[in-house]
């Protein structure tokens, strides 16, 4: 949800702060090569494939232009040092979902390296595998001793609440908590044709009512979501009462009191639970001041997705993330997925000027 710091503005797609940025035509270069791996429709570089290999062989070559010096460690994580604030990190991923959007964590990595070469100030690290559970990162805080000092994160938000708000970018407060699991419905099979309806065990019909209550039980907890996003129906037939159906339930909200509200509400027992995460304050506070210095409305938000950035804040590691806004209704993982390149401009700006004082 906004924090009241945001201003009350219609929303708009028009230059974040017209006439006064830099067209950021290496950055949207980059992420067009970047884009055109794999081929279409949309971005194709799933964690493990030939294709993010390549993706990362073009940010290694970006990460040296830039000055870095540049390196892997033990998970295939891209790291690039520079001799300047070399403990304070920036960076997100490359791999991305089937068919996935232009800037969903490219955007972080590309910016990243701009951010840090306008500065030379700073680090850059890009990790493997975000979008199927941010193994690389994962795999960097279970090693410990290789933690950075900070880390911050670009990324587009993923939703509408920027452009709903009219603000080109935000600051993320935290990464919400989740819980995931399964509910089982028990019914009776039979003859769809013969089975009288008043005598019937229909168990997709039980589990239809329940997937109900799961929507409600999250609309009535604020910032709280929840999604049924798979169904099993046994034994499966078109003309069978189905008599046992699975479904899933993924459930999410921004503290752990609502989230233990919304599981109790839906009556689930987690088989995977991740707890919310905060993020830095101070870091938090460095780029609202330069959001504000800008003239811009400054917007703060809980991100319902999961990120690296989370995982380093989980672990200890001072962090924050700052959000671009998204455009067509906020969509993301989907070809359609696009943000304006003076709101990309405006987001890699306010990092390079939070790095810039880290390094002062």
């Amino acid at each position: 949800m906004a924090n009241a710091r945001a201003q009350d503005e219609a929303p708009t797609i028009e230059p974040a702060v017209p006439g006064s940025y830099t067209r950021p035509v290496r950055i949207l270069d980059r992420l067009g090569r970047l884009y055109d791996i794999g081929g279409g429709p949309g971005a194709n570089r799933v964690h493990g494939s030939p294709e993010e290999d390549e993706a990362f062989e073009l940010a290694s070559a970006w990460m040296r232009d830039a000055g870095l010096e540049v390196t892997a460690d033990a998970s295939g994580n891209l790291l690039g040092r520079s001799r300047v604030l070399p403990d304070i990190w920036t960076g997100s991923h490359l791999d991305t979902v089937p068919q996935g959007g232009r800037f969903d964590g490219a955007l972080g990595v590309v910016a990243g390296i701009e951010a840090v070469e306008r500065t030379e100030a700073g680090s850059v690290v890009v990790f493997r595998g975000e979008e199927v559970g941010c193994v690389g990162s994962r795999a960097l805080v279970a090693r410990g001793n290789e933690l950075p000092a900070a880390f911050l994160e670009l990324h587009i938000e993923q939703g509408p609440r920027l452009e709903q708000a009219g603000a080109p970018v935000g600051v993320a407060t935290g990464i919400v908590g989740y819980v995931r699991g399964e509910l089982v419905f028990e019914g009776r099979a039979g003859h769809a044709g013969t089975t009288p309806m008043s005598g019937r065990s229909d168990a997709l019909v039980a589990a239809a009512e329940a997937v109900l209550r799961i929507r409600d039980a999250a609309s009535g907890i604020e910032g709280a979501t929840a999604t049924v996003g798979r169904l099993t129906v046994a034994p499966g037939g078109s003309n069978v009462i189905p008599d046992r159906v699975t479904i899933s339930v993924d459930a999410r909200a921004r503290d752990s009191e609502r989230l233990e509200q919304l599981v109790a509400a839906i009556g689930i027992d987690p088989a995977q639970r991740t707890e919310p995460v905060a993020f830095a304050s101070g870091l938090r506070e460095l780029l609202c001041d330069e959001i504000e210095k800008r003239g811009m409305p400054v917007v703060e938000l809980a991100s319902g997705a999961g990120h690296d950035a989370g995982v380093l804040a989980a672990a200890g590691v001072p962090s924050a993330m700052l959000f671009v806004r998204s455009l067509n209704g906020g969509v993301s993982h989907s070809p359609d997925e696009l943000s304006a390149e003076e709101d990309i401009e405006v987001a890699t700006a306010v990092l390079a000027a939070v790095l810039a004082q880290l390094a002062g």
